[in-house]
């Protein structure tokens, strides 16, 4: 892998699991704009937790050495909550201000998936 490849990485993966950890807790604190927030997408409230624990874990599956097939579905959890949010956000109508973090923390999933070191990698 070239030096220039594993920069992108990290920085890619830096900025997902910042962002990530960041959602994450929001989340799990259920901080009031948040529950509007999912209440407006069609969710209940504790789906927050959901999201929240699941978000935590594919971080340290993502940042740990080893494990590959974690990591695997780590990627592909980010993934699909990221483009279900957006899809949800469009569904309702939400402004571009509003599905912008989404985009952003999946092009950063995509990004970090893509430039993985081979030794993250599962094949």
């Amino acid at each position: 892998m070239s030096k220039r490849n594993l920069i992108i990485y990290w920085i890619a993966t830096l900025w997902l699991s910042l962002g990530m950890v960041s959602t994450a807790l929001v989340q799990l604190f259920k901080l009031k704009a948040e529950t509007d927030y999912i209440t407006h997408l069609g969710y209940p409230t504790y789906f927050l937790s959901i999201l929240g624990v699941w978000k935590l874990l594919g971080v340290i599956a993502v940042l740990v050495p080893k494990f590959p097939l974690i990591k695997e579905w780590a990627y592909a959890g980010f993934f699909f909550a990221m483009s279900g949010a957006i899809t949800s956000h469009i569904i309702e109508g939400d402004p571009m201000k509003d599905i912008f973090p989404a985009i952003l923390l999946l092009v950063l999933t995509i990004i970090s998936w893509y430039f993985r070191p081979a030794n993250r990698r599962l094949i």
